[in-house]
């Protein structure tokens, strides 16, 4: 961190948000003149006025993508050529981080150190690790007798769609534009209602590094319009969403209710976090606890809410654990001190104070935190304890700062508590003992396994999960790529 809150200040002190739709290669307003406007949910201030696209301009971004997907300035350009490209996002990305951070700071109430890691190492790395893949992905030769030759060749799908959340909306923006431009997909992207303005920037960005008009397109709306008329729309190839399992269905029905174009869901999570009884209650585990729930505010699809500690640990972890989260500081979140910011609106406050309060009426013990008075979006974390699995806080996302202890007095119980959920996206499980770390990683239905720490992986190893987390694709590594490229095969008569 070399910029101080200061520095941040001056740089939000000179951003002028654009806020229209980029369609086509140009900014421009929304068809019938629809607009909403984006706040900063820290304060309330207004951030811009934003076009609030409809079906009309969801149709003239996919004409414009169709038209240039066909013309093949991008689809068929050399896989060299996309390379560098994305390889200039990537610089530019970084060129422009502290002003991106920034922005999506002021627009989301995530805190500056977040926006910065993610915006300043993640996103630019997604662009540059699909640009090195560009140029090195292949297709097979089948085997056959010798009176054919079966070539089975990757082509970009074509128009690829991706309707993004509010949490992360630069890196969710990443992990789907960047495999999509690197396999010559065009692009129509759905920022979230709440979060459009980094979505917008980027957008100007590639155009910069060189993107033709027309492969990139960003229009900006509600799930109800901009939303649904991408799911529903006849000359959509594939979408890819990130968001809750209701929404998700929706995208499922609209595809059978269109052209049934490919979907590929990432959603909700209810994720456990495991401590067996070998484990060593150290500052690391503490960290690891604390983070898991309270990371961007437990506005987080794979927050380890649920943690289930080993009976003789549970003690020393509770006070441990509250101890850790008391140094919590929340406040500005453009001051880099701040360590939690603000919940994304009031709505979404009173959602999970909603929680809370249900946690505490179902006989949990509330042992601090989930202050209501705080001005503004903000909640204190709190932390249950004698949470139970039926209670609502254990069955249901809460999508905040809530962390509830739940002990065990074995594996075997820890393995069936956090089995016993509809989602299965993430979990992390503390053992000092190898085989009880792989059995209960290859036990637990879930997408990604995370064992001593809490990690979601990396570029490289594919992100997404089981049950109703959404098991019909991956973002991140190679698995990704299947949802922007189609398979051909090519059987010559020799």
């Amino acid at each position: 961190m070399t910029l101080s809150y200061a520095d941040f200040q001056a740089i939000a002190g000179k951003l002028k948000p654009n806020g229209q739709a980029f369609i086509d290669g140009q900014f421009c307003d929304a068809a019938d003149g629809g607009k909403f406007e984006t706040s900063n949910p820290a304060t309330g201030e207004v951030l811009a006025t934003v076009a609030h696209c409809k079906s009309a301009d969801v149709d003239r971004a996919v004409a414009a993508a169709r038209r240039v997907f066909h013309a093949g300035t991008w689809s068929r350009a050399e896989p060299e050529h996309r390379k560098e490209v994305l390889l200039k996002i990537a610089a530019l990305v970084r060129e422009n981080a502290n002003e991106l951070a920034v922005l999506e700071s002021l627009d989301t109430g995530k805190t500056i150190t977040d926006c910065l890691h993610e915006i300043g190492t993640e996103v630019p790395n997604f662009f540059q690790w699909y640009a090195e893949l560009a140029d090195k992905t292949f297709g097979k030769i089948a085997p056959t007798g010798p009176s054919a030759l079966a070539l089975v060749v990757k082509e970009p799908a074509g128009i690829a769609a991706a309707v993004l959340p509010w949490n992360f909306p630069l890196v969710m923006a990443a992990w789907k534009i960047a495999p999509a431009l690197a396999v010559g997909c065009s692009a129509v992207i759905k920022p979230a209602e709440q979060t459009p303005l980094t979505a917008l920037r980027l957008a100007e960005l590639i155009r910069e590094a060189g993107v033709p008009d027309g492969v990139l397109n960003v229009v900006p709306g509600y799930g109800h319009t901009a939303g649904k008329a991408i799911g529903l729309h006849n000359d959509i190839d594939t979408v890819s969403f990130t968001g809750s399992t209701e929404v998700g269905r929706m995208f499922m029905r609209y595809s059978g209710d269109s052209n049934l174009k490919g979907v590929g869901l990432e959603m909700g999570g209810k994720s456990p976090f495991i401590v067996l009884d070998d484990a060593a209650i150290n500052d690391d585990l503490i960290e690891h606890a604390a983070m898991s729930a309270f990371w961007n505010g437990g506005q987080n699809c794979s927050a380890n809410m649920r943690q289930l500690i080993a009976a003789p640990l549970v003690e020393e972890f509770t006070a441990r654990v509250c101890e850790r989260v008391r140094a919590f500081k929340l406040g500005d979140p453009l001051d880099p001190g701040t360590d939690i910011g603000s919940m994304i609106s009031m709505d979404h406050k009173a959602m999970v104070m909603d929680y809370i309060r249900s946690g505490e009426d179902e006989g949990a013990t509330k042992l601090m935190g989930g202050d209501s008075d705080l001005p503004g979006h903000f909640i204190e974390p709190a932390v249950f304890r004698n949470v139970t699995p039926g209670m609502k806080i254990a069955r249901e996302e809460i999508f905040g700062p809530v962390l509830g202890i739940m002990p065990v007095q074995s594996a075997e119980e820890a393995l069936a508590i956090a089995c016993d959920t509809d989602y299965g996206l993430h979990a992390t499980v503390f053992t000092r003992d190898i085989d009880r770390a792989i059995h209960m990683a290859r036990s637990l239905p879930c997408g990604t396994v995370s064992v001593n720490g809490f990690s979601e992986g990396d570029i490289k190893t594919p992100f997404g999960g089981y049950k109703q987390s959404g098991s019909l694709a991956r973002d991140n590594g190679t698995e990704a790529l299947a949802q922007y490229m189609q398979t051909k095969t090519i059987w010559i008569s020799t």
